[in-house]
């Protein structure tokens, strides 16, 4: 991933340093990486910054930029950001949310909260130890976890099917990815020959892409959702007919 120091992605993004200074004072945009006295932005960071720029060219103030960039950090939809009159006491509830203690995590997995289970979600991403207390990167995936565990299936099973979920769109993400770079990139052994507009161009494109892939996806889970929910009623119907007591069409 390409990194830039400051004046560098300032420049990518055609603002001046000190709006990048802003943003980043503002918490619209994510700290650099830090190597030394030296921060490093990468191309997320650009992304954010292209954002931003379109929003405020739009006429959205600071304020609304920052509930929505938070809405989307905290897997809410822009719904939940015009449903109340009270942001701030939401993204307080989220970022509570966002740090569990022990206890806590033990309040909603119950016996479930075993040490195979806690260092599976630390190696999936979805929990990572903060001194005391585990940090949650999507609270939305552990508010589904816990309704599934309420439901009755196991943590485990549960854990296990994230992994294979991630694994899975992994390879979507992969898809759309190659539809870009079969376009810029040389084939297996070949010889990749971009100038300058073409990489610009590449990376244009991506951006342009990421959002309308991600509606892409979204829609088509919903339909599958849908297909697959229909097969498992109609085979729960199928079972209870086949389950149910026969009945002497002599009686009466």
């Amino acid at each position: 991933m390409t990194e830039y120091r400051i004046d560098d992605l300032a420049r990518e993004a055609g603002m001046s340093v000190r709006n990048v200074r802003v943003y980043q004072d503002r918490g619209l945009l994510p700290p650099p990486r830090k190597e030394g006295r030296a921060g490093w932005y990468n191309e997320s960071h650009l992304a954010r910054l292209n954002l931003i720029g379109r929003m405020l060219d739009r006429g959205y103030t600071f304020a609304t930029i920052s509930e929505l960039l938070t809405a989307a950090q905290y897997g809410l939809q822009v719904a939940d950001v015009l449903e109340t009159d009270d942001p701030g006491g939401r993204w307080r509830k989220y970022r509570r949310a966002a740090k569990l203690t022990m206890s806590e995590l033990r309040r909603m997995f119950g016996d479930q909260t075993t040490e195979e289970n806690i260092a599976l979600g630390t190696r999936l991403g979805v929990l990572a130890k903060a001194g005391q207390e585990f940090s949650v990167a999507n609270p939305r995936l552990m508010e589904a976890a816990q309704v599934l565990v309420d439901a009755g299936i196991p943590l485990a099973d549960i854990l296990e099917q994230t992994e294979a979920v991630r694994r899975d769109l992994g390879d979507v993400a992969g898809r759309f990815v190659e539809l870009v770079s079969a376009r810029y990139l040389a084939p297996e052994g070949g010889t990749l020959d971009l100038d300058e507009a073409k990489v610009s161009e590449a990376a244009a494109l991506v951006n342009q892409v990421r959002p309308l892939a991600y509606d892409a996806v979204h829609a088509l889970f919903a339909e599958a959702m849908e297909e697959q929910i229909s097969k498992a009623l109609a085979k729960a119907a199928s079972q209870l007919e086949q389950s149910a007591p026969e009945t002497d069409s002599r009686a009466g």
